[in-house]
């Protein structure tokens, strides 16, 4: 990208305010968190339900950045960069990516339905780079912002474009058609993602051909619906199992063989793969090889050659304290972007390193690629890098800290695991370098049963409780219970990336050891012990006060400590009777807060105790005005403007009208709300996996583990799963009360389960020794566990042993 100012004002349709027109542009941002902002930076400042981007931009100022794109200019900031003013700063940015899109005239490929878009993607990639340098969307950069993202990217040495785009309900694509331009569309499966945003499957449907209107071919499978829908005047190039009027016709000759019917000249395909859904992906890859000319014997070669394509990048615990980022399966230079920003995210230690492939596929010449990417590092602050690659070794040999070897197996073999303590590992590199082999070597050795989080969920549960909130309200988010079950470190930073006002914590070794992450923001202790103030005082923790006693001795330890206005916050006893100041304190609370300058009243709550319960409406709204009363005295009475809440999860989600200055989020977050309809909206966070150790066949009359609970009427196979009582699954759940899912089947689990292992009936099953077993995810959900034994889904997550590995990703 090589821009000026003057040239993007009308564009955009801008008013200027500015000093210099002159400006050159060399990268868009919409993340002020991101440090690869710099002077040549455009900053959209972006406004959503819960974010705006104008409140970052003194800050961004401070940084360097001189350029905005923004809806009013933030007080008393004119004069003191380049601004744009526009009426909508989304709008705008679609404008500016539509206009860069046509600066650039080759084929682009044009992608969306309701699954399938980022592997057909990427698998395009794979298959056509020998022939063509292509610029692609980087992951799953597929939204109204993603899009014009991605189009960004596009530079003068591309010559092949491949974009996916994705909606969720009517009046989107057509704008992101603008941007995307596509001269080759190709629709993939239509399912039941994103129902929700449409009346019919027909609406869906008609509204994700429009990313086609203009396309040069269309290639789909044939379906009589789609059929119907389609605009006549667009070319199409089809393909069927069952119509034998498509263009391409395909029989299954086998699992994993497809015979193709094509211009009279049939052929065999043998592939990698057998699901339905890879068959389908691999076929809409094949229809842009026959639509491009290609030879079959290359078709059958690199076909056959297609691998499963890993979308997220992960976070793992690494060896000697060290976390890893795994992004071990591409290298180029946009998702080498996106990994540095992921890496800023989640590190754990403020020393960085990268483990970095020769880069593929950028567009730029190899010279001024390497020299973007040192750049990069540099901004990102990546104290040492470890090249692999002639290439790579080759350009950055003079980089600050960087280490070279010619390949994999060089580093492998010269490995010292004594040089990788305490510090956060991105391991990025392209396919063929097989980086997987580092991570296996680098990553802390547990035993095959993880929890993995998908911090997308994370993202999108806070926000579903952001948008029941008023822009002012603050947010406070419970991580105590380690994160309940899915981790805290990286719960807590994913939460100041989006900067929640608070975190809760319910005793102070918690908050410690989010600060020893490296966890900065204001963090609130719910029962601290007074033996732990001291400690708390010295990692900056503020404690909740909840009764005269506890006060007092606070006051007394900040006056030994010459403390001023330390930050505290008071808890009202409104009717759960567990902690906190009740009306009878409140007197003696304000006598003593009066006149003190040795702490300071941050917060004042209570806790709701049945706001989940509908039956018991009238009581939780007396708690409410308890509450407004009770804190409305105090509040008088010292003449102060602390922050006031008392809504938990389902107090937001059922009683919002009484948000006061903040609220609290707790499971709400981690995917689990109080009613199926509030589980409707809310993503599923942790997937708790593991696999088949043993499979095993018996015989009528013979029993399966501890007490000879289960005894088999028939032959019965077997398996033996690797997860027990001890990692947390609850004994109660044995016996063909619950099940696990085994290729996408239930297994009963049969017997008592054991201490470290369990058993299930896998007759009927197709199904072998090492093949994945999910406990608990999207099914069986831990709500479905928790009512089946009498329990709440908080006793499920929160009982996971520290023993399974945790996994974060982000697709």
């Amino acid at each position: 990208m090589s821009l000026i100012i003057k040239n993007i004002i009308p564009v955009i349709h801008a008013k200027w305010l500015g000093t210099d027109e002159t400006c050159p542009v060399d990268n868009v941002s919409i993340d002020s968190r991101s440090l690869q902002n710099n002077n040549g930076t455009l900053f959209f400042a972006l406004v959503g339900h819960n974010h705006d981007g104008h409140h970052y931009i003194p800050n961004l100022i401070a940084k360097g950045v001189q350029n905005f794109v923004v809806n009013h200019i933030p007080d008393m900031l004119e004069g003191k960069a380049n601004f744009l003013v526009v009426n909508d700063t989304l709008h705008s940015l679609q404008k500016f990516a539509a206009y860069y899109r046509m600066q650039f005239d080759f084929p682009v490929i044009g992608v969306t339905g309701s699954s399938g878009k980022t592997i057909v993607k990427e698998w395009l990639n794979f298959l056509l780079s020998p022939e063509y340098n292509i610029i692609r969307s980087p992951k799953s950069y597929n939204s109204q912002v993603g899009v014009p993202l991605s189009i960004i990217g596009i530079n003068e040495k591309h010559n092949l474009g491949i974009f996916e785009a994705g909606i969720s309900t009517v009046g989107e694509m057509d704008k992101l058609e603008a941007i995307i331009k596509p001269t080759i569309g190709i629709l993939t499966n239509i399912g039941a993602a994103h129902d929700e945003g449409f009346e019919s499957v027909a609406q869906k449907i008609s509204e994700k051909i429009k990313l086609f209107q203009n396309a040069k071919i269309l290639i789909y499978q044939k379906n009589p619906l789609i059929d119907d829908l389609l605009d006549k005047n667009i070319p199409t190039f089809s393909w069927s199992f069952e119509d034998r009027t498509a263009d391409v016709f395909i029989t299954k000759t086998a699992p994993d063989e497809l015979e193709v019917h094509y211009r009279q000249q049939p052929f065999l395909l043998q592939l990698p793969f057998q699901d339905k859904a890879s068959v389908e992906n691999t076929i809409s890859c094949l229809m842009v090889l026959l639509h491009f000319g290609y030879d079959k014997a290359v078709i059958k070669e690199r076909l056959y050659n297609l691998y499963p394509v890993e979308m997220r990048l992960q976070v793992k615990n690494g060896i000697h304290n060290c976390t890893l980022i795994d992004d071990s399966y591409s290298s180029d230079y946009q998702s080498l972007k996106i990994a540095l920003d992921f890496l800023e995210q989640h590190k754990t230690h403020q020393q960085k390193t990268i483990i970095l492939s020769d880069i593929f596929q950028s567009g730029f010449p190899v010279e001024e690629l390497y020299a973007k990417v040192a750049r990069l590092l540099t901004n990102n602050k990546i104290e040492r890098v470890i090249g692999i690659g002639e290439t790579i070794s080759r350009y950055l040999k003079d980089f600050p800290g960087f280490i070279a070897f010619k390949n994999t197996h060089d580093f492998l073999v010269q490995y010292n695991a004594a040089s990788f303590q305490n510090e956060t590992i991105l391991i990025k590199g392209a396919r063929t370098f097989h980086f997987e082999e580092i991570v296996t070597l680098l990553e802390e050795k547990t035993h095959e049963t993880v929890l993995e989080i998908n911090l997308n969920a994370i993202s999108h549960n806070l926000n579903f409780y952001k948008s029941k909130l008023k822009p002012s309200t603050k947010i406070m988010v419970m991580v105590k219970a380690f994160g309940y079950g899915s981790g805290s470190f990286e719960i807590a930073k994913l939460l100041a990336h989006h900067k929640v006002d608070y975190l809760g914590v319910a005793f102070a070794d918690e908050g410690i050891a989010l600060r020893n992450a490296g966890i900065e923001m204001p963090i609130i202790v719910m029962n601290p012990e007074n033996s732990a103030f001291s400690a708390m005082i010295a990692y900056h923790l503020e404690p909740e006060i909840y009764s005269p006693t506890v006060l007092k001795t606070f006051i007394t330890l900040a006056q030994q400590k010459n403390l001023s206005n330390y930050p505290i916050h008071i808890k009202l006893d409104t009717g759960m009777h567990r902690l906190g100041f009740e009306e009878n304190n409140l007197d003696d609370l304000i006598s003593v807060l009066k006149n003190n300058n040795f702490v300071s009243v941050k917060s004042i709550f209570s806790h709701l105790s049945a706001s989940d319960g509908p039956e018991f409406n009238d009581f939780t709204l007396q708690q409410i005005h308890t509450f407004d009363r009770w804190s409305q005295k105090i509040v008088s009475e010292l003449n102060i403007t602390p922050i006031r809440h008392i809504l938990n999860t389902s107090g937001i989600y059922n009683f919002p009208d009484y948000q006061f200055d903040m609220v609290r989020l707790g499971i709400g977050l981690y995917g689990v709300g109080n009613d199926e309809e509030e589980m409707k909206h809310l993503e599923n966070v942790g997937t708790l996996k593991t696999v088949i150790l043993q499979t095993k066949e018996i015989q009528a009359g013979e029993s399966v583990g501890y007490s000879r609970k289960f005894m088999a009427t028939q032959t019965t196979k077997t398996a033996t799963i690797p997860i027990g009582y001890a990692d947390g699954i609850p004994r109660s759940w044995g016996n063909q009360k619950g099940y696990v899912m085994i290729k996408n089947q239930k297994a009963p689990i049969i017997g008592n389960i054991c201490m470290d292992m369990l058993m299930v009936d896998i007759t009927g099953i197709d199904c072998k020794e090492g093949d994945t077993v999910i406990i608990f995810g999207q099914q069986p959900r831990v709500t479905e566990i928790a009512k089946t034994i009498g329990t709440i889904p908080y006793e499920i997550l929160t009982s996971i042993s520290h023993r399974v590995k945790r996994i974060f990703f982000k697709e």
